[in-house]
């Protein structure tokens, strides 16, 4: 009687998983997926500039990571354009991010390298919600002040529901995405607002003038008048995040 093993019949699941791996397996693609969480929408050339290859080299792994469902292409005209497909997406490669940071944090090559690390370190966007200490800070004020809950997964509360009202802050509630979830921040290891919520009140933030970007990246800072608008709205200090 033959007690040999049966080959075990491919999981569909772990067919995508290994494939959806492959595709972040590769230190150019994952650079383009970490440069696309500012939620903006970057050509080929730019990215190929920002990882430093060449255009069809950027080219053949931009179409990989199309065809794999992690980025979504846009044209206009002779110009393509690609950014990351969703929030679910985003969310991925800044948990994996996350995962990385273990340990000591590799010193930076450079003092160019260490201030733009810095400056991310401070504030940024993760895909359309504030991340770094601005992101942790804003989100624990709301939780202190009664306006975000975070003991049984993160919800806003009536409060909180009644405070972006005031702030003449849109919630569209319409689709599949949660009003409120936390987002592992992976400078600070600690989960900072997202979802519906955290996208209104970073793209509300930046529409008021209350942060502006700043160089090439991702990284947002705190203006004065945003300074004094937080401290009265949310009671941060003045001036939370110096440059």
């Amino acid at each position: 009687m033959d007690r040999s093993p049966r080959p075990r019949p491919h999981d569909s699941t772990a067919v995508r998983l290994a494939a959806l791996a492959a595709l972040l397996a590769d230190e150019t693609r994952a650079s383009f997926c970490l440069a696309l969480l500012d939620g903006r929408a970057w050509t080929a050339g730019e990215l190929a500039r920002y990882a430093g290859v060449a255009p069809s080299t950027a080219s053949e792994h931009l179409g990989r990571l199309v065809a794999g469902g992690l980025l979504a292409e846009e044209r206009q005209g002779r110009h393509r354009y690609v950014r990351l497909a969703d929030e679910r997406a985003a969310h991925l490669v800044e948990e994996l991010a996350s995962q990385t940071m273990t340990g000591e944090p590799e010193p930076p090559r450079s003092l160019r390298a260490a201030s733009a690390g810095s400056a991310l370190a401070r504030g940024r966007t993760c895909y359309d919600h504030l991340a770094g200490r601005l992101g942790i800070r804003i989100t624990g004020a709301m939780t202190v002040r009664g306006l975000l809950r975070q003991d049984t997964g993160f919800a806003l509360t009536e409060a909180g529901l009644e405070w972006f009202a005031a702030q003449g802050v849109p919630l569209d509630r319409s689709g599949r995405r949660p009003l409120a979830r936390g987002c592992l921040d992976w400078t600070e290891r600690r989960p900072h607002l997202a979802g519906v919520a955290g996208a209104a009140l970073c793209a509300h933030v930046l529409e008021a003038g209350w942060c502006e970007r700043f160089g090439s990246g991702r990284a947002v800072r705190v203006t004065p008048a945003g300074a004094r608008a937080l401290s009265d709205r949310l009671g941060l200090a003045p001036d939370p995040l110096p440059d």
